[in-house]
C-alpha cells in the first residue's frame, strides 16, 4: 500500500512540475511569447519570464544560488553563455535530439548550453557609394580607401568582442591588432547601436559598417526599398562570423527534465521556423523555413571552424587588443 502511495505521489509531483517553467531571459518578451504560447498549446506547460540585461540576470542567478526559481537561462551571444557556464550556473545536458540538431560549433563543448538561433555579424554598405567587390573581407575594412567612410559599433558591446575573438582565432593576435588599428584609422564615428549605425549609412555619415543582420531586417520590414545592403565577407576564406542566441538548463532547476524537453522542442523544425520568422535571425536547423527577408539576402558561407566557446575564452584578449589600438 505504501509503495502504491509513493508511486502516485511521484506521478503527481512529476505532473505538477510539468505545468510551469521559469525562464530568465535577455530576449524581449514579445519575441519569445509566440514560441512559448505555441509550446503551451501543444503540451500544457506554462511559462514565467524574468527579463533583463544579460549581466543582471547572470548576477541574479549567482546571488540566488540553489534558491533560484530559474529553470532555463536564455540569452544572446556565446560570450554571455560562456560566462554563465564559467560561473557554474548550468547543468550539463544529455540529449540525443540536441546532439543531432545543433551543430558542434554552435554549442558548448560539454553540452552546458546550446545555440538556438544564428545571428550573422556581417558588413552592410550603401550601393550608391560603395561597390560590393571593393569590400572583400573584414580585414579589408582596414584599407585606407575606406578612410572616413567606415562606421563601427562600440567595442564595449559583446557582439564586437566576439567578432574580434574570432579574428584572433583565425588570424592570430598580431594580424588582428593590425586590422583593428586600420579600422580605427578609417573610423568616422562610433555608434551605441547597430540600428543607428545603419541609419548613419543611409544618411551619408559613412558608407559601410559591421552589424548583426536582423537590425537591417527590421528596417527592411518597414521599408522594403531601404537603400542599405548586406555583403557577405570572407567567402574565399573562413566565412562570415556567426554567433547565437542560446540557452542552458539552470544548475538548480527543479524541473530539469521538462526544461530539457523544451530546449529539444526549440530545436525542432516547427519551432526553428517560428523563431527565425519572429526574430529575423537564421535557424540552426538547415531544413527549417527562413523568413522571406533573410532569404532575400542569399546564401553565404558561415564560419564553422570557430567553436563559439572560444568567444568567451578569447574575450579578455579581444578587449585588451581593442583598448590597445584605441577602439572605444
Amino acid at each position: 500500500m505504501r509503495a502504491i502511495f509513493i508511486t502516485i505521489l511521484l506521478l503527481f509531483e512529476g505532473h505538477c512540475l510539468a505545468k510551469e517553467l521559469t525562464v530568465y531571459t535577455s530576449r524581449k518578451e514579445h519575441l519569445l511569447r509566440p514560441l512559448m504560447n505555441q509550446y503551451t498549446k501543444e503540451t500544457g506547460v506554462k511559462f514565467r519570464l524574468k527579463t533583463g540585461k544579460d549581466g543582471a540576470l547572470i548576477q541574479s542567478l549567482i546571488a540566488e544560488g540553489n534558491k533560484t526559481a530559474a529553470d532555463i537561462l536564455m540569452t544572446v551571444d556565446a560570450g554571455n553563455l560562456w560566462f554563465a557556464k564559467s560561473m557554474n550556473l548550468f547543468s550539463p545536458v544529455k540529449s540525443n535530439i540536441l546532439e543531432k540538431s545543433i551543430p558542434n560549433h554552435l554549442k558548448d563543448e560539454t553540452n552546458h548550453w546550446f545555440g538556438l538561433s544564428i545571428r550573422a555579424r556581417t558588413i552592410v554598405y550603401h550601393p550608391g557609394r560603395v561597390k560590393a567587390e571593393e569590400i572583400e573581407s573584414y580585414e579589408n575594412l582596414a584599407n585606407p580607401k575606406f578612410k572616413d567612410r567606415l562606421c563601427l559599433r562600440t567595442s564595449k558591446k559583446v557582439y564586437n568582442q566576439s567578432l574580434v575573438s574570432m579574428l584572433i582565432f583565425e588570424l592570430g593576435k598580431e594580424k588582428t591588432k593590425k586590422i583593428l588599428k586600420g579600422w580605427v584609422k578609417n573610423n568616422v564615428k562610433i555608434f551605441s547601436s547597430d540600428t543607428n549605425l545603419i541609419k548613419a549609412i543611409n544618411a551619408g555619415q559613412c558608407d559601410l559598417g559591421i552589424v548583426n543582420t536582423y537590425y537591417l531586417g527590421r528596417l527592411q520590414k518597414k521599408d522594403n526599398q531601404y537603400p542599405v545592403k548586406i555583403f557577405w565577407p570572407n567567402q574565399k576564406s573562413y566565412g562570415v562570423h556567426v554567433n547565437v542566441s542560446g540557452a542552458g538548463v539552470s544548475k538548480h532547476s527543479k524541473n530539469k527534465k521538462e526544461a530539457i524537453k523544451f530546449l529539444e522542442w526549440l530545436s525542432s523544425k516547427e519551432a526553428q521556423s517560428t523563431f527565425a520568422n519572429t526574430n529575423l535571425e537564421f535557424p540552426v536547423l538547415k531544413e527549417a523555413q527562413k523568413n522571406k527577408i533573410t532569404k532575400s539576402w542569399g546564401s553565404f558561407k558561415a564560419n564553422s571552424t570557430f567553436n563559439l566557446t572560444k568567444a568567451g575564452e578569447l574575450q579578455p584578449e579581444a578587449i585588451k587588443l581593442m583598448q590597445e589600438v584605441g577602439y572605444k
